[in-house]
């Protein structure tokens, strides 16, 4: 269960390629307001390597294109799996990036923080990759391993993660809004307004919702369930193409009523 299942033979790539669709053909359009670009980033997964990459495709995007009132969104999921789940956080959590940005809370973090709290729940994280995020702190997880000392892995943690990067994890918001345009980790559940959503769908709904036919308020833009290519449909946008595996790291670029790719 905690294993992802891959949807379509993945293709690895090395370099920033870029892709454009205009949304003016689809069934229902979307738009966001005048002046603004969206730069919406899928799970990264604890590799660091494709964020600083995709970051400078980011600048050089801007560089060639200048945006009056760029943001960056980020959908969750920055740690486990990948190699470099405390690089990532540390990059984040100082501000690191190279425009404003809002850093929603996937079930990833969730998992983190809940670990904070019960020492005991690293029976569940670990199935879904949270020793490669410990390891990644330099925590040794074959000793915690063979001696279920999980209570020590807990300790060790708190004591590496600085406190201002608790706190970033902590003020994640679930939701974002803009326009014609819903953001959230896993998606939303069909049939609630989006005023009434629950977190825990927020955070790990699935087939309930990428198998609706619904349309909703707004067009979904989430990741949460890795896909081989962005996922173009009247009423979502699944942008996760599997970092940790791929090495294809997908940003969607929204202005106006177009919408573009940047991907590493």
């Amino acid at each position: 269960m905690g294993a992802h299942k891959l949807l379509g033979p993945f293709r690895e790539g090395n370099n920033v390629t870029q892709s454009t669709r205009s949304i003016a053909t689809r069934r229902r359009a979307g738009s966001i307001p005048e002046g603004r670009r969206l730069y919406v980033i899928g799970d990264v997964h604890g590799r660091r390597d494709l964020l600083d990459r995709l970051a400078q495709a980011i600048r050089s995007d801007l560089a060639a294109e200048p945006a009056r009132d760029p943001l960056c969104i980020f959908l969750g999921d920055y740690i486990d799996r990948g190699p470099h789940s405390a690089e990532v956080l540390e990059r984040l959590s100082t501000n690191d990036w190279p425009l404003p940005f809002v850093a929603l809370r996937g079930n990833h973090e969730q998992m983190l923080l809940t670990f904070l709290d019960d020492e005991n729940y690293l029976e569940a994280w670990r199935h879904f990759g949270g020793l490669e995020t410990l390891y990644s702190f330099g925590i040794d997880v074959h000793k915690v391993l063979q001696t279920s000392a999980f209570g020590d892995a807990q300790h060790r943690l708190k004591e590496l993660l600085p406190a201002s990067t608790i706190d970033f994890i902590a003020a994640t918001p679930s939701s974002y809004q803009l326009g014609d345009y819903y953001f959230c980790h896993a998606g939303i559940r069909p049939g609630i307004a989006l005023a009434d959503q629950r977190e825990q769908d927020l955070l790990w709904i699935r087939e309930e919702f990428t198998e609706s036919s619904a349309e909703h308020e707004k067009i979904i833009v989430h990741g949460h369930t890795p896909v081989e290519q962005p996922e173009v449909k009247f009423n979502r946008i699944n942008i996760d193409t599997g970092a940790y595996i791929t090495g294809t790291l997908t940003c969607l670029v929204l202005e106006d009523n177009v919408q573009r790719f940047l991907s590493t």
